[in-house]
């Protein structure tokens, strides 16, 4: 991640750097690989009302940026106060970055039909054989009005069908009648 530091119209002191780098280090712990560019402005200003320095922060992200500002009269604050909102509105981000690669849950398809070929109660999960020869997963929370100590081998299911992290999976299952 390439960092920046600016000051304008005040001379960069050590410790204001070395809080920079601090809070920088937390940043690449927490979203290493998603922060892109960091740059820091400090800035003295004339506005009394709002205090003695301006602080921003603009972070890049892929396909977004984030900019963080604040005013006040000591700038190690204002550092960590900057630093702590841009570290929310990232997580933020992610957040809502993760909710929208989640696939929706696909609807109930009621014309699967499949024979359990594997069964293994004892740790909950089993496989169907499609009449096209798939294996689709299946886990024993899937499982509607029966028990996995029911299900054998050759009994003839309906299902419903989702993609699962290692292929096909029945987002439930009944006993065909």
């Amino acid at each position: 991640m390439e960092l920046k530091i600016e000051a304008r119209n005040v001379e960069l002191k050590k410790g204001w750097q070395s809080k920079i780098e601090e809070e920088k280090e937390k940043l690449i712990r927490h979203y290493a690989g998603f922060l892109l560019h960091l740059r820091v402005a400090i800035e003295a200003t004339a506005h009394h009302k709002e205090g003695g320095f301006e602080v921003k922060i603009v972070a890049s992200v892929p396909n977004d940026t984030v900019v963080v500002s604040r005013k006040g009269e000591i700038v190690r604050s204002l550092l960590v106060e900057a630093f702590d909102v841009l570290s929310l509105k990232l997580k933020e981000i992610l957040r809502k970055k993760r909710k929208s690669q989640k696939n929706p849950e696909p609807a109930m398809d009621t014309d699967n039909v499949g024979i359990i070929n594997k069964v293994s109660p004892h740790e909950s999960y089993g496989f169907i054989t499609t009449f096209d020869e798939r294996e689709v997963y299946f886990h024993e929370n899937a499982l509607k009005n029966v028990t996995i100590e029911d299900l054998t081998e050759g009994t003839s299911v309906i299902y419903g069908e989702s993609r699962g992290d290692k292929g096909p999976q029945a987002s439930w299952v009944r006993v065909a009648k």
